[in-house]
């Protein structure tokens, strides 16, 4: 027990058992008895030879620009300085680190063969200077009770609280959800406000490594003829990993009680997936950024549940009405023998309207009259969800005190200078040197940035025209292979060619989605570097949105082309389109291309969640780890290690390092605008979408506790340029989803029948009604069937559908004036329905404000609050300052005193 309890002290403390270890810091070390290692000294030859051109290296050459993971980058430019010249530099910064206030400590006989380790720990002076510097708000000694609302939302909101407490997780709170503290900026000259009675617990992990992270970004090493800062020693091998730790063991009986722990079991286990998220305990241990996320997940996934119900039930209605459907049995009716024109030209001959029976039946399942109403509601949907996170969001901020943060402290404390910036500006400085204008303040200006400024928005159109073409290389695949196999004489290949050609294009689509998407992701990496933003806010933002224009192009360019393209640009009959020499371009199926939009969406969604998103999150990360784990095992075999219990800094060591969160949004984005922007032929979308959030949410849980080292806490007060573009989303998926419907659909086209052109007010004939015909006499040369007694009958006249005078008219095969009628109830369809459905979304947003009442109300008491606090606190300091004065008074001198005598002298000294 013993044993235990100091392997426990000497992996999250120092060696004295007392100091905290707050953050840690990596380095590569020559390993024992090396002919490197014995070479390595002052009066070696090689050695010297080695250092000038080491010096010289560092003279001639720029110092290697760190990846967005500096860690990643310090793994590959490791070998970029001499192992003694990288000593130099440690040696340096550790005691520019120590003139700081911080105490280090080193262990280079760890477990791990090759790794030395720097402990790193904040005093209690340091961590009060800095967090007074910082502006972080801690909580004082008042605590004040939190009134719940009176109105009946809040009311309605306490209800389903107390009927779901059996979902909410068993985590320990320290104070009562009524009971909160008022939290102050924290400041050295007040520290009477706080509870300092357990100062060990006044700053928790996650402060305390926050902290130290701030002062190592600070620091410096100069000697060097470009200062490195903490960023550029990683990326060039000085330093190979810097993290803080995780708080203990999450498995096995020795794990003492922790946060972490607690994580794993309330949070990161498939058994508690029906549970709410401790959010706040995510914001504790990993800080309000990543908090954010999972709340904002949390949000999302819950507000997908009514949209499913719907959903579902848009389907059903569909399946209970199939068989009702006039269109259908009129398609699906043999007795109306219809004979349709080939689909290709020569290998593909007449076909009969019954053949598509099936096509048209299940059509039916997502083109029916409910879907006009759920594409109103879907949109509805967007903007509620919207309005619901911003509430939601506005309450975490007064929770986890963030209502007083600002731009200000973003910009002072977050928005540190990123070394590729400061290595550009001193590039420049030198070259302005040797000329006249120099500048006192030299920064990178536009003209410095033109050259990558034309290079993104060159590369970013040529990958989108590449996305273009390969989604044109899948049409043709789409074309020919439907020529081959009608050209085949096996009547099982023959049998269902149309589900076969659909579902290998969408497989084949969403191969090309999953691999562009990687290679998208690393271009847009590079170009954002090319540019070299400034602050690493500026970085993140222009990379995400690069990758975001990327990825949305090429996840959607095949689904907007079978919705709006497909089966319009192909011509008629004898005068039909083609490309690339004799490839004729593809028709839609009777019932519409809503059917194939409909299979690309559900194997494109179902494909990248199955896929890209959950075995690659649980394959990947897992084979990582186990690649690190066996090579440290190699390495400790070729050495004489003593196989002793790894510590905690140790262990996270062979933990995966933190990438941000930019890969998780990016995912739930793309996923956002599948629910919403074609949810109009997929009603299945969001139930699909909620199955893969239960998943997903415990996935990244489980990845954030176990696979993952401990990510810095970073503040955030919202989730930045990602509801920007859920909002940019929800807007378009109005206008899409309208011109879906009008377009892709055959509603219009059905309404405009019934009401127009039916003798009886019903469906009956719409079929015949939508078929023009054609006399194959009028077929060009070549182009005719090479069997046109397919059927066992010959055909003089076929049918195709479009709206088109018979070539028994005067004006034969020209558009008739039943599509004019159609084509301007479709765009009057597109305008009401836009209008009406924009103006009840603004409607909503205008009805529900941003911030609840109540949180209004309590913001507003917290402010008279610490008012009073500070004003009783003056006048306890007057009333002291008073009694100090009665009790050290001194008497006047003759030429002080007034002119008029009083009964009690008035005192002028100062007391101390």
């Amino acid at each position: 027990m013993k044993d235990l309890c100091s392997d426990k002290v000497l992996g999250l403390y120092f060696s004295d058992g007392k100091r905290r270890v707050d953050y840690v810091l990596t380095y590569h070390i020559q390993k024992s008895g090396s002919t490197r290692r014995q070479s390595s000294k002052f009066g070696d030859n090689s050695f010297i030879r080695r250092l000038r051109r080491s010096l010289s290296k560092r003279s001639s050459r720029a110092p290697l620009q760190p990846k967005e993971d500096p860690e990643v980058a310090a793994q590959e430019h490791q070998t970029d300085y001499h192992e003694d010249d990288k000593r130099f530099k440690r040696d340096e910064f550790e005691e520019n680190l120590q003139k700081t206030g911080l105490e280090l400590e080193k262990d280079e006989g760890s477990t791990i063969p090759g790794v030395g380790f720097l402990k790193i720990h904040a005093p209690w002076n340091v961590l009060c200077r800095e967090a007074e510097f910082m502006k972080l708000k801690m909580p004082t000694k008042k605590v004040y009770e939190v009134k719940q609302g009176s109105s009946v939302v809040e009311k309605i909101r306490m209800f389903i609280h107390k009927v779901t407490a059996p979902l909410h997780p068993k985590v320990d709170t320290s104070r009562a959800q009524c009971q909160k503290p008022l939290s102050h900026p924290f400041s050295r000259e007040k520290q009477h406000l706080f509870d300092l009675s357990d100062k060990n617990k006044f700053f928790d992990s996650k402060t305390r490594s926050s902290i130290v992270y701030e002062v190592l970004k600070r620091t410096k090493c100069i000697k060097p003829k470009y200062p490195l800062g903490l960023t550029s020693l990683l990326a060039n091998g000085v330093y190979t990993s810097a993290y803080p730790l995780h708080d203990g063991d999450i498995e096995g009986v020795s794990a003492e009680p922790n946060d972490r722990k607690l994580l794993y079991e309330q949070w990161a286990s498939y058994s508690v997936f029906y549970k709410y998220q401790p959010i706040g305990l995510i914001r504790k241990y990993f800080g309000e950024k990543i908090g954010l996320y999972f709340a904002w997940l949390g949000v999302y996934t819950q507000m997908l549940i009514p949209a499913a119900i719907i959903g579902v039930i848009v389907f059903l209605y569909g399946c209970a009405t199939v068989d009702d459907n006039i269109p259908s049995m009129e398609i699906c009716d043999p007795r109306n023998n219809i004979t349709m024109c080939p689909l290709c030209d020569q290998a593909c001959s007449y076909w009969k309207l019954v053949t598509a029976c099936g096509t048209a039946q299940a059509s039916h399942l997502f083109d029916n009259a409910a879907t006009v109403f759920f594409s109103v509601f879907m949109a509805l949907w967007a903007v509620l969800f919207m309005e619901h996170w911003k509430r939601r969001q506005m309450r975490l901020n007064y929770v986890w005190d963030l209502t007083g943060f600002g731009e200000e402290e973003e910009g002072e404390h977050k928005d540190h200078n990123r070394a590729e910036y400061e290595f550009r500006v001193m590039q420049k400085k030198v070259k302005l040197e040797h000329s006249d204008l120099m500048d006192e303040k030299v920064k990178l200006t536009c003209t410095d940035r033109l050259p990558a400024y034309m290079t993104t928005v060159v590369m970013m159109g040529f990958m989108i025209i590449v996305t273009f073409v390969i989604v044109f290389g899948v049409i043709l695949y789409r074309i020919s292979i439907r020529a081959a196999l009608h050209m085949s004489s096996h009547p099982v290949v023959r049998y269902n060619i149309r589900a076969t050609v659909k579902t290998t294009a969408a497989i084949i689509n969403l191969i090309i989605i999953i691999i562009l998407d990687e290679i998208y992701g690393a271009i847009a990496r590079w170009l954002t570097r090319l540019e070299v933003p400034k602050t690493d806010k500026s970085f993140e933002e222009r990379l995400i949105f690069k990758t975001f224009i990327l990825k949305f192009v090429n996840a959607f360019t095949p689904i907007v082309y079978l919705a709006f393209f497909r089966g319009r640009l192909v011509g008629r009959p004898g005068n039909y389109l083609y490309v690339v020499g004799s490839y004729r371009m593809e028709e839609c199926a009777h019932a519409g291309c809503l059917m194939e939009l409909c299979i690309q969406l559900c194997i494109t969604m179902l494909g990248k969640q199955l896929i890209q998103n959950n075995l690659f999150e649980i394959g990947l990360p897992k084979l990582k780890k186990m690649l690190r784990k066996r090579k440290s095992e190699m390495v400790s075999i070729q050495e004489p290690v003593l196989h002793k219990p790894l510590k905690r800094y140790e262990k996270d060591q062979l933990l995966g390092p933190f990438v941000g969160l930019n890969p998780e949004y990016m995912e739930m984005i793309i996923q956002f605008g599948m629910v919403t922007l074609f949810v109009a032929s997929f009603p299945l979308a969001p139930l699909f979408a909620l199955l893969n959030n239960i998943i997903e949410i415990r996935l990244d849980a489980k990845k954030f506790v176990t696979e993952l080292r401990r990510p810095i806490a970073a503040k955030a007060k919202d989730i930045g340029i990602w509801y920007n573009l859920l909002r940019g989303l929800s807007k378009v998926a109005v206008i899409v989803n309208a011109f879906v419907i009008a377009f892709t659909s055959d509603f219009i086209p059905r309404l405009v029948y019934q009401y127009m052109y039916s003798p009886d007010g019903t469906l009956h004939g719409f079929v015949n009604h939508t078929l023009s015909y054609f006399n194959v006499t009028d077929f060009d040369p070549g182009t005719e069937p090479l069997q046109p007694m397919h059927l066992g009958y010959k055909v003089s006249v076929c049918r195709y559908k479009d709206y088109r005078d018979p070539p028994w008219s005067s004006t034969k095969y020209e558009l008739s004036k039943e599509f004019w009628a159609i084509l301007a109830a479709r765009l009057a369809f597109v305008i009401v329905f836009q209008n009406v459905v924009m103006l009840m979304s603004d409607f909503v947003d205008w009805l529900i404000p941003d911030i609840p009442k109540d949180i209004s109300l309590q913001i507003h008491k917290e402010k008279i609050l610490m008012v009073e606090l500070f004003m009783k606190e003056e006048q306890g300091k007057r009333f002291a300052a008073r009694d100090n004065q009665d009790n050290c008074t001194v008497p006047l001198s003759a030429n002080q005193r007034p002119p008029q005598p009083r009964s009690r002298p008035v005192s002028q000294a100062n007391c101390s």
